[in-house]
């Protein structure tokens, strides 16, 4: 039989069951992308609890200023001391030797593949050059260990055989595909315009990329510079098997050093008994890591906002 056709109030209801249905099918979207959201903020959560926890329980038997001053770090020998001013060294030596070499580099690279660079050589390029951030970071410490080091002891015989400069230097080319792909990204979203307008004004090539460009992407190429920053405080293999891991309040690169991370990976690979105060050091350093991490991205937040605000 023929479906009898509907009423006015029938289509009526008809339609407010489809809008209902619509708006709970819309709502459990929302929800889940909500959830999805939400896992980054429930992991930082859960990774800072676990430090505050730990390292609570570490400061309760080590004061915080004998933390923060002591110049030795010896925390698994039976005269213990707890200056992580050591290993602040070594972390800051050897991202300040990765980042005079990768921040250059990576500059001129973006600026070349932004300015200069047809489009074929950019597409060939860019790939190659974003290759290097997919190599193990072991490789690139063995890389240090038994290539650069060598290379470099010809020109500095004293140099020993683990060292912060060779391990540094190494790390350095391996954020440059950071830096270099984030910049290039920045200069490449600069309008035309401004670029039109520079040569207009009898500017050559160079003069509009270095004068022009590069000021107006200077919030986009300061967050490279924090990306490559915080990849090279964070980095972890390339010091553990190049520089040496021994603490040495130091910073000069050519000494061996540890740092903050191959400390935590040469501790947390031991027999430690869990909560012995060996054990809690590795939380203390990775909670000084962490508000190291902090304080470099909250300047670099203040060096984007003060450009955007002057561009």
């Amino acid at each position: 039989m023929p479906e009898m056709p509907l009423t006015g109030e029938a289509r009526l209801v008809q339609m407010a069951r489809a809008k209902a249905a619509r708006k709970r099918r819309e709502r459990t979207i929302e929800f889940i992308l909500l959830l999805a959201a939400c896992v980054s903020v429930f992991t930082t959560v859960g990774i800072v609890y676990i430090l505050l926890k730990e390292s609570f329980l570490f400061f309760t038997h080590v004061p915080v200023w004998q933390f923060l001053t002591d110049t030795q770090w010896t925390p698994l020998f039976d005269d213990a001391h707890f200056g992580i001013m050591v290993l602040l060294s070594g972390t800051l030596t050897s991202s300040a030797v990765a980042l005079m070499v990768a921040v250059p580099l990576g500059t001129i690279i973006a600026i070349y593949l932004s300015e200069f660079a047809g489009h074929r050589t950019r597409e060939t390029l860019k790939p190659v050059l974003e290759l290097l951030s997919g190599v193990p970071t072991i490789i690139y410490g063995y890389f240090a260990l038994l290539f650069v080091t060598p290379l470099l002891q010809r020109v500095f015989p004293e140099l020993p055989g683990f060292n912060v400069l060779s391990a540094g230097l190494v790390m350095g080319v391996m954020i440059i595909p950071y830096v270099a792909s984030l910049s290039e990204d920045a200069m490449r979203a600069v309008p035309m315009g401004l670029r039109e307008g520079s040569y207009a004004m009898g500017a050559t090539r160079f003069q509009t990329a270095v004068k022009v460009v590069v000021p107006a992407a200077i919030s986009g190429i300061a967050s490279a510079y924090i990306l490559g920053i915080s990849r090279a405080v964070g980095e972890t293999m390339i010091l553990a098997v190049a520089a040496g891991m021994q603490p040495n309040l130091t910073l000069n690169p050519m000494e061996p050093a540890a740092t903050i991370t191959s400390y935590i990976v040469q501790v947390a690979l031991g027999d430690l008994p869990h909560g012995s105060i060996g054990y809690q050091t590795i939380f203390a350093a990775g909670l000084m890591l962490l508000l190291l991490t902090l304080v470099f991205n909250m300047l670099g937040y203040w060096v984007r906002r003060r450009y955007r605000e002057a561009y």
